[in-house]
């Protein structure tokens, strides 16, 4: 029984990071109708953002969570930017073409941005420095670390911080509008392009954090870190039903729990195959998946 409470707590923890880098994802996607295949590279690029920032103020904080909150918050609004340029470089001059056309680009400036990190930070990894000592912590025969805790109650926090934004703020009514009809929305006075680039922002907020958080638990960093971690991200948003904040949630976390199961009463040789064939299962019975809504498209 205590092995079993252990793999939920542990799938539990890595099906955290997946939820915030799925809800990336499923924001743009509701919002664009585009699937960015880059955002699993800017969750690499904010364990960097957030490597070297910590480089800077390692040691110079009496509080080593203060460090640990400074350096995630410079992590979130670095791949903030960068999710912005993205946005305003790569997408926006094609958004009225086809989808392959923002399909193929998003494709290119993934390659682009993996190859651009290993030409700039060097192919070799790099180790995140500790900011908060890892403590085993027993817990009714239960053995779990300050760390897993750390990053279920930050994940929870952005999570829940993100749901306020968009269904109680201006701002989110107008980036839910945009998702349901951006041609009503610019009827409706919206600025489009600032909610879309506004989108953008978030999801690689999130996704920076996501890589800070992994980066204490594992903290060997390297540039093509992003390429398997956005993948199962993207299969969990797809789970949930992809476009659906509270899916992307709900995915990250199924999908958390599968890999662990796997892993735990399995063979860890599976533990990445598992998504694939979620993802192949749920467009085979629930294209729609668990939370979407099926759409009729005119053709």
């Amino acid at each position: 029984m205590h092995a079993f409470l252990q793999q939920i707590i542990n799938g539990i923890s890595l099906g955290s990071i997946y939820a915030l880098v799925a809800l990336g994802y499923t924001m743009v996607y509701g919002v664009m109708r585009l699937i960015n295949f880059a955002h699993g590279d800017v969750y690499m690029l904010g364990a960097f953002f957030g490597y070297y920032s910590s480089r800077v103020l390692h040691g110079k904080l009496q509080s080593s969570l203060i460090e640990t909150i400074l350096v995630m918050i410079v992590s979130m609004l670095g791949c903030a930017l960068i999710g912005m340029l993205i946005e305003r470089l790569a997408y926006r001059p094609v958004r009225k073409a086809s989808r392959l056309t923002s399909l193929i680009i998003a494709i290119g400036l993934s390659l682009l941005i993996e190859n651009l990190a290993q030409l700039i930070f060097g192919a070799d990894p790099k180790f995140f420095p500790q900011l908060i000592p890892e403590k085993q912590i027993a817990l009714g025969g239960l053995s779990l670390t300050n760390q897993q805790i750390i990053v279920v109650v930050v994940a929870l926090l952005l999570m829940a911080g993100l749901n306020a934004f968009v269904f109680y703020t201006k701002s989110g009514k107008a980036m839910r509008a945009v998702s349901f009809n951006l041609d009503a929305a610019k009827l409706m006075g919206i600025n489009t392009n600032a909610v879309i680039s506004l989108t953008f922002a978030l999801g690689s907020a999130l996704a920076a954090a996501g890589g800070i958080l992994v980066s204490m638990n594992l903290p060997g960093i390297d540039p093509l870190m992003g390429v398997m971690t956005g993948l199962k991200a993207f299969v969990a948003a797809v789970l949930g039903g992809i476009g659906n904040i509270f899916g992307a949630v709900l995915g990250g976390l199924i999908l958390g729990l599968a890999e662990t199961f796997v892993a735990g009463y399995g063979s860890s040789t599976y533990r990445d195959a598992i998504a694939f064939l979620i993802l192949i299962a749920i467009l085979l019975f629930k294209p729609e998946g668990l939370l979407g809504k099926g759409q009729v498209e005119k053709v």
